[in-house]
């Protein structure tokens, strides 16, 4: 009888053991899993968890977060092509004094280029969105995902006369750990988000009063903010948001600092 309680009692206390550990490491990012790039908002004004955590993603070069202490911002822009929004968008950057991150594929670039060295000569990031905006969490094949990178680096290259700084996002944030370890192979540091919201659709343009309402509640302590470049309500309240950001404190930071 007293055998069957101590073997109880051990196989209770390993359950726990075991339980305590699945909830644990999930939040210290013990784990980084094939998928696409999502956000949990638990409280207004907080840090939001995502599929990964910092910890993990550092292992990777990889960052979706700046410091939660900090009043610090890192603004981000996607562009996958133009449709006459981002002159204005860097017209505000550049009233501001604010650096940003544009992360362009080959098609923008190709057909963009005036854009994209007006980016760089006014002294933003132009980051690695890869050649043909695939999804790069399906290439398994090193050299398949290696070519989506150095693809557009050449290109760069060719457009600017200079070296492609070395970050990288996903498409639609898509990824897995390979891809992560392929990119830091090649000297990329790969930059996630921590705000953002449904800005992409243009057939279906939020209203001013809804991406402020989207965005200024949700904004914290070192967050990345993607926005997409094509969105003409970007345009047309990126001086605003700056403003009101700047009302809350906050500044703003390239993404040269955040990893």
């Amino acid at each position: 009888m007293i055998f069957m309680r101590k073997r109880d009692y051990l196989i209770l206390a390993s359950a726990v053991i075991m339980i305590a550990a699945m909830l644990y490491l999930p939040m210290m990012g013990g784990v980084i899993e094939t998928g696409a790039w999502g956000l949990s908002f638990r409280t207004e004004g907080s840090s939001p968890i995502g599929p990964a955590g910092a910890d993990e993603l550092r292992r990777f070069d990889a960052a979706y977060l700046g410091d939660p202490t900090d009043k610090v911002i890192y603004l981000t822009f996607d562009a996958g092509y133009e449709n006459g929004s981002t002159a204005k968008i860097l017209d505000t950057l550049n009233k501001h004094g604010i650096p940003a991150a544009f992360f362009l594929v080959g098609n923008y670039m190709e057909k963009n280029a005036d854009l994209v060295r007006r980016m760089v000569d006014e002294g933003h990031i132009v980051g690695n969105h890869t050649m043909h905006h695939p999804d790069m969490s399906k290439l398994t094949d090193k050299a398949a995902f290696q070519k989506e990178l150095s693809d557009l680096e050449d290109l760069f290259r060719t457009v600017t006369g200079k070296e492609l700084p070395k970050y990288y996002r996903p498409p639609q944030g898509l990824y897995s750990p390979e891809n992560l370890k392929m990119a830091q192979e090649m000297g990329y540091k790969t930059v996630f988000w921590s705000l953002a919201y449904v800005d992409w659709n243009n057939d279906s343009q939020p209203t001013p009063e809804y991406a402020f309402s989207k965005l200024l509640p949700r904004t914290h302590n070192g967050a990345v903010v993607l926005l997409h470049s094509t969105s003409e309500t970007n345009a047309k309240i990126l001086d605003e948001l700056l403003t009101k950001w700047k009302e809350m404190g906050y500044r703003f930071e390239s993404i040269d600092k955040l990893i």
